[in-house]
């Protein structure tokens, strides 16, 4: 092992305590105690800008240009702003509820919010930008109860303004005169800061609710997660203690990722904050046609960590591959390339680590780690050498992961105090979240890579809600196929949905990338999935791929039988696609009903590509 992963100066040792019962049932928990932590958000604000004031925080571009504020900037702006919710009445009992992307305004906003007292929930501008989502909208602030509105531009969210019936203050920093009422973002940068602002600020203790998130949204009502600030500080001195290089080098962050998720915002933000590094705002995202700002991003900034879902770095690994300067600005300087939210595929992982070898002598160190939004978010971490994706890594100090049977996994089940108490008012749903011990049943399994030395880590195996039964009785474990899947597809898969609840074998369905397209020939960006799995080269290397990965993964639960291509992306609105990149299986298949059955009748269509499918038969159609 390198020693640059062995040097605890730079990383936790790879060290845990189990506990085994004689039920089946184990504890699992780091020997390192949490060390004491702030009391509130504002505390990293106030302490950084006292010692490092000239230190650039946050920084977004505008009109090509990157704009700077330092922390000491940035703490005049939210004692200001601060001062001007409290002017409008807002206290803890409503949240201050973001409409928008992230910007610096919008940071403020959150900052000003958390320091006096006042939670901040920031929703997904999937729901604020699109006028058929509305009326989901309008369910969630129904669930928020908000004490005041903020929106980027009023012009730009006009017909929100005008479809929907806002009780509350309405606040924008540009067009302010597009809507009747609405405030006007810079009279509250024109506040004084008087002794308001401290007197809540002394007030706010570790309880006091910091931020909501919502999660399970687009399954039924919204439920809303309770994220306090004892919650959000205990977390971020976790991560410090298993990373300890945060502690002395600099960090500097280039990041796209939403803060209406935990990743983003309780993940990323708050790391950037609480060890006094500087976050340059992304405005790019790894999707065609703002894929290239990240890139233009990436050489301004020569980030030294790097957050990303595995999607984004898909797209990214052809532009690094072409671009010598490119690498150099990502891999020179970096401490850290992290994934999270789904493994990172193996041939991935791989060329990620031969690209950094071309212009870095350290290896590149590639980090996850695992959580929830009611977690805030990490209960585990990568802080040691892997020589492959999907090592969810050991329990951060303070948190207790309880592994009990169920079927033939092991649901994991956790505790400490990263871990929420309650959902915004849901004591139904509340209680029904937590065991009789208090571990939160968060939902997924895992086991240990190895039984005989723990300390290697643990592998995800899935959702326990997401596995199925075959008509023969057997369990499909759907977190264990399908990144396999994807892994056997490439280049060609970009993620898939495990099918088959009921059925006698494994479907997926494929949602194809541009490689596939590309070896389909030129004018082929518009097919459809069946117009692809027409043409006999496409069909040959799906053909052969899901051959060699049913020899290598015999059984009928372990491999698809039968696939369909899928010619469009998941799709955000229908809930699909979280705002981190993640793919919703549940909503998947429902949303697909009609391919899904396609790939289960007696004698199935020409496009459903199957295991009995020859080679000729594939060359003649």
């Amino acid at each position: 092992m390198s020693d640059f992963f062995t040097n605890t100066e730079r990383f936790a040792p790879a060290r845990t305590l189990v506990e085994r019962r004689q039920d089946g049932v184990f504890i699992m928990e780091s020997p390192e105690q949490l060390e004491s932590h702030e009391r509130c958000i504002g505390e990293w604000l106030d302490r950084w800008s006292e010692e490092k004031p000239d230190t650039v925080f946050l920084a977004e571009k505008r009109e090509g240009d990157w704009f700077r504020l330092s922390y000491a900037d940035v703490r005049r702006r939210v004692g200001a702003l601060a001062q001007g919710l409290l002017d409008l009445g807002l206290d803890d009992r409503q949240p201050l509820v973001v409409l928008s992307e992230n910007d610096i305004d919008h940071a403020h906003l959150a900052l000003a919010a958390q320091y006096v007292g006042i939670p901040i929930a920031s929703v997904s501008v999937a729901y604020s930008r699109n006028p058929k989502a509305f009326d989901r909208l309008q369910v969630i602030l129904d669930a928020l109860n908000p004490g005041a509105i903020y929106l980027k531009d009023a012009e730009a969210y006009s017909d929100l303004l005008e479809l929907m019936d806002f009780k509350v203050p309405v606040i924008a920093a540009e067009n302010p005169g597009s809507g009747d009422g609405v405030v006007d973002l810079a009279g509250l940068y024109d506040k004084v800061e008087g002794p308001d602002v401290s007197a809540a600020f002394g007030c706010v203790t570790p309880e006091t609710p910091a931020r909501y998130l919502l999660t399970s949204g687009s399954t039924g009502e919204p439920k809303v997660v309770i994220n306090t600030h004892r919650m959000l500080c205990a977390n971020q001195q976790a991560i410090r203690q298993c990373w300890r290089f945060l502690k002395e080098e600099e960090v500097t962050v280039l990041d796209w990722l939403p803060w209406s998720h935990t990743f983003g915002a309780n993940h990323n933000f708050n790391l950037v904050l609480s060890n006094g590094g500087s976050l340059y705002i992304d405005e790019g995202r790894p999707v065609a046609g703002l894929l290239e700002r990240t890139v233009q991003n990436l050489k301004d900034v020569r980030p030294t960590l790097l957050f990303n879902v595995p999607r984004g770095y898909e797209a990214l690994l052809p532009l690094l591959e072409s671009d010598q300067e490119l690498r150099e600005a990502l891999f020179g300087r970096l401490s850290m390339l992290f994934y999270a939210a789904a493994a990172l595929p193996q041939y991935c992982w791989d060329r990620l680590l031969e690209l950094a070898a071309t212009v870095r002598r350290e290896p590149l160190f590639i980090a996850s780690e695992w959580g929830s939004t009611e977690t805030s978010p990490v209960l585990t971490s990568v802080h040691f050498e892997c020589d492959s994706p999907g090592n969810l890594g050991l329990p951060v100090p303070g948190v207790s992961i309880k592994f009990v049977p169920s079927g033939d996994k092991l649901e994991m089940r956790v505790k400490g105090p990263s871990v929420f108490t309650e959902y915004l008012n849901a004591p139904d749903l509340t209680a029904a979240a937590f065991d009789e011990e208090g571990y939160y049943r968060i939902g997924d399994a895992g086991h240990l890579i190895d039984e005989g030395q723990p300390e290697k880590g643990i592998r995800f195996n899935g959702r326990v809600t997401e596995d199925f039964k075959l008509t023969s009785g057997t369990w499909v474990s759907v977190g264990t196929i399908r990144p396999a899947l994807v892994s056997a597809l490439s280049p060609y898969a970009q993620d898939c949905v495990i099918a088959g609840h009921d059925q006698d074998m494994v479907g997926a369905l494929i949602f194809v990338t541009p490689a596939l397209r590309n070896l389909a020939g030129e004018g082929r960006e518009s097919m459809s999935g069946d117009e692809l799995a027409a043409i006999p080269a496409v069909r040959s290397a799906i053909l052969s791929a899901i051959k060699a990965f049913a020899k290598e993964c015999p059984g009928s639960s372990r491999h698809p039988q039968r696939v369909l291509l899928l010619g469009d992306a998941p799709s955000l609105e229908s809930g699909e696609l979280t705002d981190k990149g993640y793919l919703n299986q549940r909503n998947a298949l429902r949303n697909r009903d009609d391919q899904v059955a396609r790939l289960f009748v007696d004698i199935p269509d020409s496009a459903v590509i199957s295991l009995s499918d020859t080679e000729n038969e594939e060359c003649q159609s």
